[in-house]
């Protein structure tokens, strides 16, 4: 009994010992300018640098050597790993591994950025974003539901709901490029290697299989044609009592 009181003790004095060097981590940053939505909550590696103005949300872990700008949000349940963040940034409920986010850009909520990815300035990576391995240059959005992988994306890209980037074929991975002023169309597959030439526009629900020269229109998708009284015919939709 003794024997467990006493490792007891000493895992209990361990854990106090952590805590107070969490929170005179904690100190260190609230003195020099970073704000804390709740103190008591937040994790913040010792080797991280955070900006003057910063709002650190609820539930926040920064691990790592990470950098973080001035007068950044970064919202609550964050994780962000070995990265950099620059000034201005907007996160929400986001995670952040080994890559970097460029000044002003707004991050999630619930956006997964993998590590070897770089957002530009004034960027947006929205809701249900996943980013791997991945470059997006200043001004491109992909504001929801997409997957960028193995991809350069240049600036003033827009990227719409449900755009993926089939990068993997079963054996091996392979980049794709989205040259400057690109619009891609929502539910838009392009299968890499391929690459959209500057100001090309690709059409919603496209499968693109090879380049697309710049300015041009891409589309790929079945005519559609109505057939007149099918449903009735079928009675499908007609419930049974």
């Amino acid at each position: 009994m003794r024997e467990q009181e006493s490792a007891w003790d000493r895992l209990l004095a361990r854990e106090q010992e952590k805590e107070k060097e969490r929170l005179a981590i904690i100190q260190i940053h609230m003195e020099a300018g970073v704000v804390f939505f709740d103190w008591k909550s937040a994790y913040i590696s010792p080797d991280t640098v955070i900006g003057v103005g910063t709002i650190i949300g609820v539930g926040v872990v920064i691990e790592g050597a990470t950098r973080i700008g001035s007068d950044c949000r970064i919202g609550h349940h964050s994780r962000i790993n070995a990265s950099t963040i620059g000034d201005g940034v907007e996160m929400e409920q986001s995670i952040v591994l080994s890559s970097e986010v460029g000044d002003r850009s707004k991050i999630g909520p619930f956006a997964y950025l993998r590590p070897g990815s770089r957002i530009g300035a004034d960027a947006k990576v929205g809701d249900f974003v996943e980013v791997k391995n991945s470059t997006m240059g200043d001004g491109s959005k992909a504001s929801h539901l997409t997957y960028i992988g193995d991809a350069d994306v240049g600036a003033g890209v827009n990227l719409g709901c449900g755009v993926v980037f089939v990068n993997y074929d079963g054996k091996d991975k392979h980049r794709s490029v989205v040259e400057d002023g690109a619009f891609i169309g929502c539910n838009s597959n392009l299968i890499s290697p391929v690459k959209i030439g500057n100001g090309a526009y690709v059409a919603a629900g496209t499968t693109v299989t090879r380049d697309v020269p710049p300015g041009a229109l891409c589309i790929g998708r079945e005519k559609a044609r109505c057939i007149e009284g099918w449903v009735e015919k079928r009675g499908i939709l007609k419930k049974k009592k």
